[in-house]
């Protein structure tokens, strides 16, 4: 039988908590928003992806997430569809390097942040006002109101993670992930309650690298984890040895780890109950029952938004039938 269901007091709803950084992991949120109700779903994402440009904070991870919940994300999963390049385009014009896109329709995005930060509020705060005006219901957290940058070590010299992802394409090898402010950065309010309280636990399709393992890098996100009595599962990104965005694959080679779901499974083993792999990788069936984690495998790809739907009721149902420990 399923565990004993947490739910919101006020609401009386379920409560879903979501880990969650990058493209694959906005898609599967929205097809969670699809057949739950949304405001039973609350989001922990990455910010190790943030950086400065040309003064203003940009948050990647947070604004995929909630462009893809309102229905406006780009044709590539980021940015706003449609939007156009007419303010990059002049600062080309004037000199300017633009390597990391920012469309028009989205600088408004990063201007209302900025606002609110410079004026005494909070990135949750901030994420919040984004939400509203966006009209998400999902309730969106960054993991932390703090600073906590991903850095790239390699053998080139240390990126950090926007110059390694899109300004090197992700081309340089990888020798070490790092992430300077772990120690410093503390979980945003209300996010270790989150994770204590939660009925179910996702971990979404993400890279584990440079989407999950910031998150787990905060104080106390990793031990909360453990110790919850909430139902854990994660959905691997790899598919038939390989990422369906970015470059998960390329890093779990440089990283030392196996290319296949299977070396994502083994990372995440410590603290879930349940790895969620896709039916094409169904021969690594005998090494994913060699694992200490229940293991189960379903269509995973999301190609459409009925797809991302259909993809969330195929993992929740493997999930319903995990018997808790």
């Amino acid at each position: 039988m399923p565990s004993t269901t947490n739910q919101d007091p006020a609401s009386g709803k379920r409560q879903i908590v979501i880990i969650a950084g990058g493209v694959g992991a906005a898609r599967f949120i929205d097809g969670m928003q699809q057949i739950h109700p949304a405001d039973s779903i609350s989001v922990i994402c990455n910010v190790g992806d943030d950086l400065t440009w040309n003064g203003l904070k940009v948050c990647p991870d947070i604004d995929t997430v909630i462009y893809t919940l309102a229905g406006i994300e780009g044709e590539l999963g980021w940015g706003i569809q449609d939007d156009f390049t007419s303010m990059l385009d002049e600062l080309t014009a004037l000199g300017d390097e633009a390597w990391f896109r920012i469309g028009n329709r989205d600088l408004a995005t990063h201007l209302i942040r900025n606002r609110i930060l410079q004026n005494g509020g909070t990135l949750s705060e901030a994420t919040e006002e984004l939400c509203r005006r966006r009209n998400v219901s999902v309730n969106v957290r960054p993991v932390t109101d703090h600073n906590h940058p991903t850095m790239i070590r390699t053998t080139e010299g240390i990126l950090t993670f926007q110059e390694y992802f899109v300004a090197r394409q992700s081309e340089p090898v990888i020798t070490n992930i790092e992430f300077p402010n772990k120690d410093s950065a503390l979980p945003a309010p209300g996010i270790l309650d989150l994770i204590s309280t939660a009925e179910s636990i996702y971990i979404a399709p993400s890279n584990p690298f440079v989407s999950i393992e910031p998150i787990l890098q905060i104080p106390g996100i990793r031990d909360a984890l453990i110790q919850t009595k909430a139902r854990k599962i994660a959905i691997s990104p790899i598919i038939g040895g390989k990422a369906i965005k970015g470059p998960a694959a390329k890093m779990l080679y440089e990283m030392g780890h196996d290319v296949s779901a299977v070396g994502v499974a083994k990372i995440y083993a410590p603290f879930i109950d349940l790895f969620v792999y896709d039916t094409i990788d169904q021969e690594l069936t005998p090494s994913m029952d060699s694992l200490a984690i229940q293991t189960a495998h379903c269509d995973t790809i999301m190609k459409d938004r009925l797809g991302r739907k259909q993809v969330a009721v195929n993992v929740t149902t493997l999930l319903n039938e995990v018997q808790k420990h």
